[in-house]
């Protein structure tokens, strides 16, 4: 393999590790600004006791199906890229 090749190998890995770096910080701040979300509202509840019990229970159950739809988009997107490396690699071997 050429050296220009090598190089422009080596540029795709770095792209793609910054893609999964941002999709990283992107699943930690949703799981940080949910874990905020939820303590502002036990410090500003204006009920108490089991009304707010309740309504924090229909808060978490919201958060858990979204974050279920997040890692399920995830998980989509990792395949299709794995799909699309492994579909590369044999296009470049088939190539030698």
């Amino acid at each position: 393999m050429s050296q220009p090749q090598k190089q422009k190998m080596e540029g795709n890995r770095e792209m793609d590790r910054g893609q999964d770096h941002q999709l990283g910080g992107f699943v930690v701040g949703l799981l940080l600004g949910a874990l905020i979300g939820a303590s502002a509202a036990l410090l500003s509840a204006p009920e108490s006791g089991p009304k707010t019990r309740r309504r924090l229970g229909k808060a978490a159950l919201r958060v858990r199906r979204r974050s279920g739809d997040r890692w399920g988009d995830l998980f989509d997107d990792l395949k299709v890229r794995t799909d699309e490396a492994i579909e590369v690699a044999r296009k470049r071997l088939a190539e030698r």
